[in-house]
């Protein structure tokens, strides 16, 4: 597990990258417990570690940006089978895609339901998975490749605006 400092970012599975902001010692039902502090980037959301359990909440580094090609080939991908199971699996599979919180994975999900949604539209539940999936995905790139979301957002618009 690397270390943190304060001011470092790093991936919370689901939440997106966060920044390191200190750390906090509450009293929790008559015990002293340290937590990690985290903000999420754009968002008001603040997530407390105990400081015991950081390396079981998947937290990892912001992509290095020798791997973000990679994650842009993902996105270009366009010889995919796409999962045709039943709306309910498939949403259970990029559900726990989104969950490992792995840039790739999260690609995938997007890739996917975008290219699923240029054949016919998603169900209430994809598109709100897809928003979450380009929300992480945006973040996280604008991010290692220090840019702006807006950047990145037209980079990932030009790739979909030939499928």
């Amino acid at each position: 597990m690397p270390t943190f400092q304060i001011g470092d970012k790093a991936v919370y599975p689901a939440q997106g990258v966060a920044e390191f902001t200190g750390v906090e010692t509450k009293q929790i039902m008559g015990t002293t417990q340290t937590f990690h502090v985290l903000q999420v980037m754009d968002s008001k959301k603040k997530i407390m570690i105990p400081v015991a359990k950081i390396d079981s909440v998947n937290l990892r580094p912001v992509v290095p940006t020798d791997e973000v090609d990679g994650i842009y080939e993902i996105l270009r991908a366009r010889d995919v089978r796409l999962n045709d199971q039943i709306w309910l699996r498939r949403y259970q599979s990029y559900s726990e895609k989104i969950n490992t919180g792995l840039l790739h994975e999260i690609a995938e999900v997007m890739r996917d339901l975008i290219l699923r949604k240029n054949e016919k539209p998603l169900s209430f539940g994809e598109q709100k998975m897809l928003d979450q999936a380009r929300r992480l995905l945006v973040q996280e790139l604008a991010v290692a490749r220090a840019l702006s979301r807006e950047e990145i957002e037209e980079e990932i618009n030009q790739i979909f605006a030939t499928s």
